[in-house]
């Protein structure tokens, strides 16, 4: 008999039928926290008993999801370990020998009824405003008339023998103790064949055999809980300790969904979202540190995190607020990081010269605090990696100013610019020089700024003219000034 003897062991068991939700990824988090703090062990266990739908394309999502987050395991389909293997497919010979146990024991039994038969009992229940289950039918056929009927290679299913009158009990380690009526639950399915049994059955044959100490998932699981904690009592296997998480939510406070927005983790990734911004927000969804810091390393989670304080409510997912943190995080990065983790996200430059680090790097520095998310870079960096930006001329005059007016103010700035030393071309020299031509010559800010942003970036909205010019150095900002002047009568 199995038995919970080795300390922590957690697990986070997705289904490869998709890839990794965000709710997985959270309940993974906090698996990996509960371990790290316990000194135990955190396994990932793949449950690939569906075989229609699960896929090793979707496995290595998953795996390639939680490694990008910075989660890394201690046993695993990729990693091995002593309490293999880590497919649920590759362990059927394991959950055929204790279903087998359990018929033999009298704890379960075979059910020949048909689906039409089912059907009928349903609809009748329905019209007798009864709860819709199973009636129990094949619960007390005779062993030799099940024989027979096997033998006679009539199709069936393995129930479970639910015991009658009882109630399950148990303590959940966030939402106290939780009680459930062993009448209210059905003869549950526990397989449709020797080698194809069901997931209560394989998870509970799964986490006694590789010696789970603490399941920690959502609260979803709660009825299954239930039904699992008979099947360990009828094993006669040790039962782990249970914390169920709150449902992630949208700002609607309804179940998130696709509806609401990005739900997978590699939607996430490929809009440029930092995986250190989201796996600090993950751990803030359902959780509250109790301080006003909200950045937290992986490393300070470990240190902080407190399971008994998940709260009990649905916990709400919202991306705006995970946009501002993750603005935080990207604004936080050094040159070096920052220009090895946006580049994927940058525009392909016109020629080589726009392409050395020094000058990208210069465009990261005035693009970070106008972007929140990698994936908005190419929009507002665009015009650096070209030579001529391109736009209409009906944009470059400010308000009322007519062509030929924006026109005169542009050729005048092209002469002016021409007088300020290379040198002097940094955001604050170039600013401090154009608000005194400005001031000396009773302009309007924008006569002149508006048609200089425009012809510097070819939009309406963008950094500011004199952080462009910088970057762009003396030459080419001249040469877009006299470009934008060409474009108009």
């Amino acid at each position: 008999m199995a038995s919970v003897s080795s300390g922590v062991r957690v697990r986070i068991a997705p289904s490869p039928t998709g890839t990794l939700h965000v709710g997985t990824a959270r309940s993974a988090l906090y698996n990996y926290l509960y371990a790290k703090q316990h000194g135990g062990t955190f396994i990932v266990r793949l449950e690939d008993t569906d075989e229609e739908r699960s896929t090793r394309a979707y496995e290595q999502s998953i795996i390639d999801g939680l490694r990008w987050l910075g989660l890394s395991w201690d046993e695993g389909p990729d990693t091995g370990g002593a309490h293999g293997p880590y497919r649920q497919s590759e362990r059927r010979s394991m959950h055929a020998e204790h279903l087998t146990k359990l018929i033999d024991a009298g704890k379960a039994y075979r059910c020949f009824c048909t689906k039409e038969q089912l059907e009928a009992d349903r609809e009748h229940q329905r019209r007798s405003s009864e709860a819709p289950r199973y009636t129990g039918r094949c619960r007390e056929l005779q062993a030799a008339e099940t024989a027979d009927r096997v033998q006679a290679g009539e199709r069936n299913v393995i129930r479970f023998k639910t015991p009658r009158g009882g109630k399950i009990v148990f303590d959940d380690l966030i939402r106290g103790r939780v009680e459930t009526s062993s009448d209210t639950l059905d003869d549950f399915v526990l397989a449709k064949g020797e080698e194809a049994v069901l997931y209560n059955f394989a998870v509970v044959v799964d986490d006694a055999l590789m010696e789970i100490s603490h399941v920690i998932r959502g609260e979803d699981h709660i009825t299954n809980t239930a039904k699992q904690l008979l099947l360990f009592d009828a094993l006669g296997f040790a039962k782990p300790l249970y914390a169920h998480l709150p449902l992630i939510l949208d700002t609607k406070r309804r179940k998130l969904s696709k509806r609401a927005g990005a739900t997978a983790v590699e939607e996430f990734r490929a809009e440029g979202y930092l995986p250190e911004a989201l796996i600090n927000y993950l751990a803030l969804v359902g959780w509250n540190p109790k301080t006003t810091e909200e950045r937290f390393t992986l490393d300070a989670l470990v240190a902080q995190f407190d399971l008994t304080a998940v709260h009990r409510g649905g916990a709400v997912f919202d991306e705006e607020r995970l946009r501002w943190l993750n603005a935080e995080y990207l604004r936080s990065l050094g040159d070096a990081e920052l220009l090895a983790r946006a580049g994927p996200f940058l525009p392909k430059p016109e020629h080589q010269e726009l392409a050395s680090d020094a000058y990208v790097n210069k465009v990261l520095n005035v693009a970070k605090t106008r972007v929140q998310i990698f994936s908005e870079l190419t929009e507002v960096t665009e015009f650096f990696f070209v030579e001529q930006p391109e736009y209409a001329a009906d944009i470059i005059p400010w308000k009322k100013q007519e062509p030929h007016e924006a026109k005169e103010v542009l050729e005048q700035l092209a002469q002016f610019l021409e007088t300020i030393p290379p040198a002097g071309y940094a955001a604050a020299e170039i600013e401090k020089q154009l608000r005194a031509y400005v001031q000396e010559r009773s302009m309007k800010n924008g006569e002149l700024l508006w048609p200089f942003r425009v012809a510097l970036t070819g939009k309406e909205r963008s950094a500011g003219p004199f952080e462009v010019a910088e970057v762009l150095g003396k030459e080419r900002t001249i040469a877009r000034v006299r470009a934008a002047c060409e474009k108009l009568p």
